[in-house]
């Protein structure tokens, strides 16, 4: 495994540095020759607050068990305002696309995950990335911050009723009330953003369930493929929902949720599989 920190920003007055961790597999001439695969980049939630180690390391391992590349990125978090972490998740992305030779990643097999307010991160790249406005913060073209997929685990997405107050306010702060309808991810949801596989519990009281099943109903209008999970019982920030990203107490293991990653990785292996022997049956 390639288990490397890589700046992404430095820090500034403004905010803190920000940085990936790599959790990538090495090439194999014995096992896999050639072998390129897709790499998932996980957002760890945390209101925009703080980014939770119970959706960062745990996760990119069992995405890596699967067969994939993962990076777990460590976006700058409140002060910091938008759109500091937006822009460092699409140079995240660009840096990958880049440098796809060199740590045998394919460049067009990019899928961005987040948790909570890593999953409004996630999926504000997913809605933006083909924007005036994001290649003017960026400096980039935007096919080089184009994610192909996303992976979106109980996220924020709406600022209406049902928001996440807190993770608008850390975000936006005192440009709140001028952009909470801007960021409000499910107004925002084009024929451009990518297809989707999304999951929340229903005894979510911290980020309802509304956020879901709004952007779901988003894509579908569009026409952009989308698989959804409900799980009758959870409550929010479990990550993996077993004692991996549990806390000492037991909180965070939740057995009804715990079949989310294998199903992610159903959905994975169906619409970016990095196996590149025989078929793989859809």
């Amino acid at each position: 495994m390639i288990n490397e920190r890589i700046v992404i920003e430095e820090k500034t007055k403004d905010y803190n540095e920000a940085w990936i961790e790599t959790y990538f597999w090495q090439e194999s001439e014995e096992l896999y020759p050639g072998q390129k695969r897709p790499v998932i980049v996980i957002c760890p939630g945390g209101a925009y607050g703080m980014t939770s180690d119970r959706e960062a390391e745990a996760i990119a391992v069992r995405f890596m068990g699967m067969g994939y590349h993962a990076v777990v990125l460590r976006y700058s978090v409140a002060p910091a305002r938008y759109p500091v972490a937006l822009r460092q998740l699409a140079k995240t992305v660009a840096l990958l696309r880049e440098n796809s030779d060199k740590w045998h990643i394919e460049k067009n097999k990019i899928i961005v995950s987040g948790f909570s307010a890593g999953g409004h991160l996630a999926a504000s790249l997913g809605v933006f990335w083909n924007t005036e406005e994001l290649a003017g913060i960026t400096g980039m073209e935007n096919e080089r911050i184009r994610p192909n997929g996303m992976i979106l685990n109980y996220p924020v997405i709406t600022s209406g009723e049902a928001g996440h107050e807190e993770s608008f306010r850390n975000l936006l702060g005192d440009r709140y009330e001028e952009l909470k309808d801007r960021m409000s991810l499910e107004f925002q949801v084009t024929e451009d953003t990518p297809r989707t596989f999304i999951w929340h519990t229903f005894e979510d009281q911290t980020v309802l369930l509304d956020n879901t099943l709004l952007f779901v109903q988003a894509l579908y209008k569009k026409g952009i493929p989308v698989e959804y999970h409900v799980f009758p019982q959870g409550p929010h920030g479990i990550g993996l929902a077993n004692e991996l990203t549990a806390n000492e107490n037991g909180r965070g293991i939740a057995r009804a949720c715990e079949p989310w990653s294998e199903l992610a990785g159903k959905w994975l292996n169906r619409e970016f599989p990095w196996w590149n022997g025989a078929k793989i049956e859809r």
